[in-house]
């Protein structure tokens, strides 16, 4: 190896350890096709629950405000609790395998980032449930998750602010056509989530499973 190819490889190296210290990039892609995975089966217990079906006017007794608190918040609830332990769960394990800290700098300042606007976002939600807004509830789910996506890719794989940017969109298609509320909620917190982890597998965590 002659000095110049040392050099870039020096170089490089720097690069990598940088990258490390400056972004989580434990993430485990797995976590997020579990995340999928959740949201779809949230999808199916709020379908036989008829929750995603609205009459021509939606604010009557048949999608009352009772029938929401008490199915769609405790089901939403269910699968943003278990994706986010899933995702802490591999992560730690992630962590170990390639003998980094789990709560660096990094980790909180994506932790911050992305927790903020979900944060904002559920006060927001919380308050049009109130209201009887029940056709906004799930646009406005994605498109805050959307933008704590985008907000924390800063600190993570940058990858992640493609799919944020995805979730807005989906969002807003479901602002003007809330008959597909159903269909956001499954293609962008579900299907989204799979072919995103997926994807993360294949790229950064399947060379390593080979190697072991």
């Amino acid at each position: 190896m002659n000095p110049a190819e040392m050099n870039l490889e020096a170089l490089q190296d720097i690069r990598k350890m940088m990258e490390r210290s400056g972004r989580f990039i434990s993430l485990s892609g797995i976590s997020g096709v579990m995340a999928g995975i959740y949201a779809l089966a949230g999808a199916w217990l709020a379908h036989i629950d008829r929750l995603f079906f609205f009459s021509e006017e939606y604010a009557t007794e048949y999608y009352c405000n009772t029938c929401v608190s008490y199915n769609m918040v405790p089901i939403a609830i269910g699968v943003f609790v278990a994706a986010f332990f899933t995702a802490v769960i591999f992560s730690i394990i992630k962590s170990k395998k390639e003998g980094v800290a789990i709560w660096g700098g990094a980790a909180r300042r994506l932790l911050w980032n992305t927790l903020l606007p979900i944060a904002v976002g559920g006060v927001f939600i919380w308050r049009m449930l109130s209201l009887k807004y029940y056709v906004l509830l799930v646009p406005a789910a994605l498109i805050f998750y959307g933008l704590a996506m985008v907000n924390g890719s800063r600190y993570t794989r940058g990858e992640i602010r493609y799919m944020g940017y995805v979730q807005i969109v989906i969002g807003i298609v479901c602002l003007n056509s809330w008959q597909l509320s159903m269909y956001g909620w499954v293609l962008g917190f579900g299907v989204m989530h799979i072919i995103y982890g997926a994807a993360m597998w294949w790229k950064y965590e399947r060379k390593q499973v080979n190697e072991q």
